[in-house]
């Protein structure tokens, strides 16, 4: 069977409740700019609001002035979506405690992810955020996944248990090898 083959995310679409709501948390709380809004051409009671989270590419929202707020917790079960991720640098991430309590939404604090902190917390209707911040910066030519690809070779091989900084390390010293024509793959 051939593979289809992706290039990336193109956008990933949430069901928001009414439209302040949504622009009050993603604008305003999570700082990603609205660029425009349309009805859902699926659902014209429905409108359809689109966010840049940094990227460049988008976050989509439906909304619908008749959707109460519900800030219960998103169901966790299979097929479901758990949480979304989204990156931030490290100078954002040792403020986003703060500045999230400060707008009104706890948080879990720092989680040392090994290869990156994490901080989760929960929007206005219930779905789990993540603020993440990778603890290394790829080299020159390479992606984050490449590094964690590597790591990921060398951590199987140590037998150990979960990625840490000395895979890391070691992956980045092997691919700044490799860009500089140092070592073959």
């Amino acid at each position: 069977m051939a593979v289809i083959q992706t290039q990336g995310v193109h956008h990933i679409t949430l069901n928001g409740a009414d439209r302040q709501t949504s622009i009050d948390f993603w604008e305003g709380v999570l700082g990603m700019p609205f660029v425009f809004e349309q009805p859902n051409l699926d659902a014209p009671d429905t409108n359809h609001l689109y966010f840049d989270p940094g990227d460049g590419r988008l976050i989509t929202i439906f909304t619908n002035e008749d959707w109460p707020v519900d800030a219960g917790p998103n169901p966790n079960g299979v097929g479901n979506l758990h949480h979304l991720a989204f990156i931030v640098s490290r100078a954002t991430y040792t403020q986003a405690a703060e500045r999230l309590e400060a707008a009104g939404f706890s948080n879990s604090g720092n989680v040392d992810r090994g290869f990156m902190d994490s901080l989760y917390f929960r929007d206005p209707l219930g779905q789990l955020m993540e603020l993440a911040c990778y603890k290394f910066d790829p080299p020159h030519g390479f992606t984050h996944a490449d590094v964690l690809h590597r790591a990921h070779k060398i951590r199987i091989k140590a037998k150990d248990y979960n990625i840490a900084d000395k895979h890391i390390a070691d992956a980045l010293a092997v691919l700044t090898r490799k860009s500089s024509g140092t070592l073959s793959d």
